[in-house]
């Protein structure tokens, strides 16, 4: 079976578990995006059935598991001090494009009634932080914010870093790049706006995003970057005082995220961040797209660095917390990026 079939074979199979199982999963999707919020263990023994579900070799299987999954999920309970959400937009000044008022057959992840939020991972006092890092998961966020996201931010919080996991709209699924992008830009306006409280420099705000949550930074930095601003692609959309901050990335972690071969790429008015880029050797798909991306950023005079890690897929970046081992090979991209970071801010 060559890559295209895999893919094929993947997405057929994708589309079963959506049919016999998705009403469920679709329940636990806001659980998984709060993992700060939630028993993380309880979660990762959820995250464990819905696996299991996606595994399952019979429909008999599959519907006894998901009896177990709905269970778990509706014993899962907030945490007696759970954070709050920090809501990105005010009421009734969301800027939106796509016309998205009903979801049958569980077909997007999010409902149309989704606000995009943000969930501060925040040091001790005592600690002196190196700079902001936000995180985006791949995908249409869900499960993968546990890995992706929270064990991430874990890493780098003990790296000295102030760490915020960001869902933002996920990019088409179904909103569109300027959606997705203004997110990302108003979450950074954000944290620049609270730098004082954050203890950082508000010239060290660092965007992370994981596969599509690295197309998601891409648009923000295509769309926000420089002189650019919301209101040029909204013009309903009503600026108040973070709009006067940059709404781009001082740094961009793109984690096999490299923008698809052949997309055109807006030129005029983009400011192109330093980007540290990470892609596993059996990524063959990221790989094919790194072929255009690399001398796009290399012709842009882009400051960057990029590793390649021998054996390794798409994805399973922070997988240690989800079967307590990881990747010990492809895990050393959290300390390269700190180095990176580091030599950057100094």
């Amino acid at each position: 079976m060559d890559e295209r079939e895999k893919e094929l074979e993947l997405e057929k199979r994708m589309q079963l578990i959506a049919a016999e199982c998705g009403d469920e999963i679709n329940l636990a999707i806001p659980m998984y995006e709060d993992p700060t919020r939630y028993p993380v263990k309880e979660l990762l023994k959820m995250s464990s059935l819905q696996w299991r579900m996606m595994e399952a070799k019979t429909p008999e299987e599959r519907a006894a598991l998901k009896v177990k999954f709905a269970e778990a999920r509706k014993q899962m309970r907030l945490l007696p001090d759970a954070p709050e959400r920090i809501y990105l937009w005010k009421e009734g000044n969301m800027p939106v494009q796509t016309e998205y008022t009903e979801n049958p057959e569980h077909r997007y992840d999010h409902e149309p009634d989704f606000r995009p939020y943000m969930l501060e991972m925040l040091l001790d006092e005592s600690v002196t932080p190196v700079g902001a890092i936000v995180l985006v998961a791949g995908g249409s966020h869900g499960v993968g914010t546990i890995n992706e996201c929270y064990q991430t931010g874990l890493d780098f919080n003990e790296l000295g870093y102030q760490c915020f996991i960001l869902q933002c709209r996920p990019n088409r699924s179904p909103w569109n790049e300027f959606e997705v992008g203004a997110d990302v830009a108003r979450a950074l306006r954000m944290i620049r706006a609270n730098a004082e409280k954050y203890r950082i420099a508000p010239d060290r705000v660092v965007y992370t995003g994981f596969s599509n949550g690295g197309l998601t930074g891409d648009y923000c930095i295509e769309h926000y970057s420089g002189n650019q601003q919301v209101k040029d692609y909204f013009p309903d959309y009503v600026p108040d005082e973070l709009d006067e901050l940059p709404g781009s990335p001082d740094a961009f972690l793109n984690i096999y995220g490299a923008r698809q071969t052949g997309t055109a790429y807006k030129e005029e008015g983009v400011v192109y961040p330093p980007v540290f880029l990470v892609v596993g050797r059996e990524d063959h798909k990221c790989i094919r797209n790194m072929e255009e991306y690399l001398p796009w950023l290399w012709r842009h005079k882009v400051p960057m660095e990029i590793h390649t890690f021998a054996g390794h897929p798409h994805g399973f970046a922070g997988w240690k917390i989800m079967d307590g081992k990881g990747k010990p090979n492809f895990d050393l991209w959290v300390t390269h990026a700190d180095a990176f970071l580091k030599d950057l801010f100094q």
